[in-house]
């Protein structure tokens, strides 16, 4: 089988940045059962040839919509139209009041696309970053005064002392004619410990409603109890203020530095995060051997992991599912088998009136994008369209039409509008 299925085992997680093998993950703790086998999603294409397995990634994408590397439009409810092709692309953000687009790529790429004439510019003055396993230029995020600053938000993987682990930085974005650059680039949040490995960096970005706080998903590196350490940030989400100091009235401001920017914890690998209307905080995560979350992230809660968990270990061991009165916030909607969330919006425009206020997800393994109807405070599985390709990023742009980014080399761009 050509391309990046060829290299696919009886056994294959869905860990990394296209699935790689557990060989990066540190072993399973001991004392738990054989549960389930291995879940993550296959392309129905490979499952109609019984291999089981995980895909590490998808083919290259072909240029038209008909193509093998989407589902069909006559099978969705929605036209998707192919706008561009980025390398690895990994998160998008809308300037504000405008049709242009910043896009990261993971070798540290980050440019501009106008989506009216096309026209794409390369933005310089970008971090070094370590682009290996899951780590690269990742999240980026406008700042709530760019109109009067022009200052964006960054996060992507660097190394130090110990070995790698995420970084945030602010930078004002300067735009010259056919010309840009990130100006005064300073690093304001990092990972605290480095350690070992390129996996579960996590590092996606939000900024609060009231435009007063930076919240940043930080994975727990595949090293497990980190996650239940108030002495790291690692498997947490912190909050922030906007120059990245600890945010004042954080659950665990007085346990000093570093659990003074901890917000929650109990977190494997959280890749999505946003604000619905009311305010309320949501979170999509990968689990581990099935288990992917979306969760409601309540101030000082604890989601569990890697003491619970409704997936298995990939060896196959258990952990134990999420159970009321367990002291762990269990979440609102999870995948057996998984569908690996890769991002995560709340959509609020005006092309889908009927899911207005839901949350819509990039499944990577799954292929698909993926709608949860929120509720207030609950949450319950809606629709699952399949893609054919893994979808890394969702964006609401300013019309109200949804975009896409897919995962890898050759990835499309897409535009989801109304049929």
């Amino acid at each position: 089988m050509p391309g990046r299925f060829a290299d696919i085992a009886a056994v294959a997680p869905c860990t990394g940045w296209f699935g790689r093998s557990p060989a990066r993950s540190p072993p399973s703790p001991p004392g738990y059962r054989a549960r389930m086998p291995c879940a993550r999603l296959l392309p129905a294409a490979l499952v109609a040839l019984g291999v089981a397995a995980c895909t590490p990634s998808s083919p290259t994408a072909s240029p038209t919509v008909a193509s093998s590397s989407m589902a069909s439009s006559s099978t969705l409810p929605f036209r998707v139209t192919e706008i561009a092709t980025y390398d690895e692309p990994w998160a998008m953000t809308f300037l504000p009041d405008s049709s242009r687009l910043l896009v990261t790529e993971r070798d540290g790429a980050l440019s501009i696309r106008n989506l009216d004439s096309g026209k794409r510019i390369e933005v310089s003055g970008t971090p070094k970053v370590v682009a290996e396993g899951q780590g690269g230029l990742g999240d980026v995020l406008v700042g709530p005064d760019f109109a009067k600053t022009q200052r964006v938000y960054l996060s992507w993987a660097e190394a130090g002392d110990g070995g790698t682990g995420a970084a945030v930085g602010r930078a004002r974005l300067v735009l010259d004619g056919d010309r840009a650059r990130l100006e005064g680039l300073t690093v304001i949040w990092r990972q605290q410990p480095k350690t070992s490995g390129s996996g579960h960096f996590g590092h996606r970005l939000a900024i609060s409603p009231d435009k007063r706080f930076l919240f940043v998903t930080s994975g727990e590196r595949q090293k497990f109890d980190p996650a239940q350490d108030l002495g790291t940030t690692l498997g947490k989400t912190v909050r922030l203020t906007l120059d990245g100091a600890p945010a004042p009235g954080n659950p665990f401001v007085d346990k000093g530095s570093p659990a003074d920017e901890i917000y929650s914890y109990g977190h494997r690998n959280p890749l999505g995060i946003a604000f619905d209307a009311a305010g309320n905080l949501w979170e999509s995560e990968m689990g581990p051997m099935g288990g992917d979350e979306i969760n409601l992230i309540r101030a000082g809660a604890n989601y569990g992991w890697p003491a619970a968990s409704n997936g298995s270990h990939y060896s196959g061991q258990d952990i134990p599912d999420h159970r009321a009165g367990d002291g762990f916030e269990a979440p609102k909607v999870w995948w057996n088998p998984s569908i690996s969330p890769g991002s995560l919006m709340i959509y609020s425009g005006p092309l889908f009136p009927q899911w207005r206020g839901d949350a819509f997800v990039g499944a990577l393994s799954g292929q698909a994008l993926i709608r949860v109807d929120l509720d207030e405070t609950t949450a319950t599985k809606g629709d699952q369209w399949p893609m054919n390709a893994r979808i890394r990023e969702v964006e609401q742009g300013p019309d109200g039409a949804i975009y896409l980014l897919q995962d890898g080399q050759g990835a499309h761009l897409l535009r989801v509008t109304p049929n």
